[in-house]
């Protein structure tokens, strides 16, 4: 089979069979679970990642889609992460899955990778597929979802003693840049498994950089930061929309600083979040986030939000 390469920008018909493709593999495989909208595959197409090189392939037919991409700091340079390998419901155990991932797997190779990761949804044909291929699920993780009905006033926020919350809607403001990196950086004692990938150092800029891709690409990001007098973020959550007309909001990071946890800041950021989201985004229903198995404080506070377990997924490795 003639696995075709791609190259950004897309022509119209092969933006609107990748779309296709993503959107009918969503419905067959997470049924009552909103996919991913139009306005977000027609952005990460249209606004590749800054992460590394993006590249794209395309099986015969619309049939099928693959996408990776190989990490250009020097700290990732052996990696890279398969970002989509999908076939259309009707398309599958035809051989068009493995002969995109023969192709997927001989750019990598050729390239000088030699570890390749995806985030798969347990128990369902991604797991299969991959499994068969010798991946290995090196972090257990899970989707989470917390319901916001419509209409519902949110919980109010608590007054936290000593701590000021701030929302910054879209890249962090400049005056702050320097502290929310150095927050960001404290991400790197989350719970990572056996993953090959390596968390890059948080700069001003880098994270600027990060934040507004997501514009750039139709979404919207919001963070809500617990800071101190002295001018430290202790702790923040970000919330990002990557359709803002959409139901579904997913959490990005929430994180504590060591030396102030203990205080209920978790707790306290997500709860201006969605407060500010209630009010911000009539037309959202629900916030999703992934949080791995193995990281029982945060699932804690979940829990005393009001998150509940939807299903289960996992960062996938492979040595190449």
């Amino acid at each position: 089979m003639k696995i075709n390469t791609l190259a950004l920008p897309l022509t119209a018909p092969e933006t609107d069979s990748w779309l296709a493709v993503l959107t009918e593999a969503a419905a067959a495989d997470l049924p009552g679970i909103p996919g991913p909208s139009e306005v977000e595959i027609r952005g990460r197409l249209r606004v590749p990642t800054v992460r590394g090189e993006a590249r794209l392939w395309a099986a015969p037919d619309g049939e099928g889609v693959a996408s990776a991409i190989l990490f250009s700091d020097e700290t990732n340079r052996h990696a890279a992460f398969v970002d989509v390998l999908t076939v259309r419901p009707q398309a599958r155990r035809r051989g068009v899955g493995t002969a995109l991932w023969e192709r997927v797997r001989e750019e990598l190779r050729a390239d000088g990778r030699t570890s390749v990761a995806a985030m798969l949804d347990l128990d369902g044909p991604g797991q299969a597929f991959a499994e068969s291929l010798g991946f290995e699920n090196v972090l257990p993780m899970a989707w989470y979802t917390r319901e916001l009905p419509a209409g519902a006033a949110p919980e109010p926020p608590p007054a936290t003693s000593g701590y000021e919350f701030l929302i910054w809607r879209g890249p962090v403001p400049a005056a702050w840049a320097q502290a929310a990196a150095d927050a960001h950086t404290a991400m790197e004692d989350a719970p990572s498994g056996d993953m090959d990938q390596r968390i890059e150092p948080w700069t001003p800029e880098r994270l600027h950089i990060v934040q507004q891709v997501i514009v750039d690409r139709g979404g919207e990001i919001t963070t809500v930061a617990a800071v101190t007098a002295a001018g430290e973020v202790a702790a923040y959550t970000e919330l990002v929309l990557p359709d803002p007309a959409g139901p579904r909001a997913l959490q990005y990071d929430t994180v504590v600083l060591p030396r102030h946890r203990g205080r209920g800041l978790g707790r306290a950021v997500k709860l201006h979040m969605a407060a500010e989201a209630a009010r911000r985004y009539p037309a959202l229903r629900q916030i999703a986030t992934t949080v791995a198995d193995e990281n029982t404080p945060m699932r804690t506070v979940n829990a005393s939000l009001g998150y509940h377990h939807e299903r289960g997924t996992g960062y996938f490795q492979l040595k190449l």
